[in-house]
């Protein structure tokens, strides 16, 4: 299969090149120029400088049998503003889809943020695919807003999208302020980890298994033209954040302590967010 790649170089975007060049695909992939990969590539692909609201020729997508979307703009904190989050992540990716419509590209493979559920994470123990988007903050405002985007763009161009919504996400290639690279460095520092209570319930899942997903999801063989399919994305196994550290922390043999209680929860921090995962 023949893949159109944005965000390869990011994390997410590096796991996924190694993965499907080992399964085979043949991947063309869009980056800024001067941009290194989150881990070392296994193989390169066929990359083409440019960003996402250049004006491409049609051509470049020929043959290519699949977009995948994996590119995000200010995915973590502190986020940009909303006016260009919106521009990154739903216009400009916007754009360059028509470009590729226009071409025949037919099938349609994004990345979404489990963020964007926002304030329904509190009225569900299993967050639904379909449940309320009721963002809080700019980048997940944005990613809300491009999946409805992005949904009607399919129905009205009679095309195939899957819109997948990732949970808490973590390894190699994470960037290095995130909490599991952060432990995972202060372990082996063999300092001392000061920490919230720890009593917040995530989902996680190492990111080649999100990766795997992705792959896995490039056959398009079971969707309708013009009928988005939207999916969540996690290990279907949720534990607390202090159960995550722990586990860690034994592995990595750490020397110094978890100092548990030395943070104090975020702001309206919702304790509970784990996603319905569909077999």
């Amino acid at each position: 299969m023949k893949i159109f790649l944005t965000g390869g170089t990011g994390f997410i975007g590096s796991h996924f090149i190694n993965g499907a060049h080992r399964a085979g695909h043949e991947i063309i992939c869009l980056k800024i120029k001067n941009t290194g990969s989150s881990i070392i590539l296994e193989k390169d692909p066929d990359w083409i400088i440019g960003k996402l609201d250049d004006d491409f020729p049609a051509d470049i997508f020929n043959g290519i049998d699949v977009l995948v979307h994996l590119a995000a703009h200010s995915a973590n904190v502190p986020y940009d503003t909303l006016n260009n989050c919106l521009y990154w992540n739903l216009t400009a990716p916007l754009k360059l889809f028509n470009t590729a419509q226009k071409a025949g590209v037919k099938n349609y493979l994004a990345a979404g943020s489990c963020f964007e559920y926002g304030k329904s994470g509190e009225k569900y123990e299993f967050i639904p695919p379909d449940a309320p988007l009721l963002p809080t903050m700019t980048y997940p405002t944005s990613k809300a807003a491009a999946s409805v985007a992005f949904s009607g763009w399919t129905a009205i161009n009679n095309l195939k999208l899957k819109y997948l919504r990732i949970f808490q996400v973590y390894g190699e290639g994470e960037l290095e302020t995130r909490f599991w690279p952060f432990l995972k460095k202060t372990a082996e520092e063999g300092n001392d980890f000061p920490m919230t209570e720890g009593e917040q319930i995530r989902d996680f899942m190492h990111v080649s298994e999100v990766a795997e997903r992705f792959i896995k999801e490039l056959d398009f063989s079971y969707i309708t033209d013009g009928k988005p399919f939207i999916d969540n994305v996690g290990s279907g196994n949720p534990k607390s954040l202090r159960e995550f550290a722990e586990y860690w922390w034994e592995k990595w043999n750490a020397k110094g302590k978890l100092k548990f209680g030395e943070i104090p929860y975020r702001e309206n921090e919702i304790m509970r967010f784990i996603p319905q995962i569909n077999d």
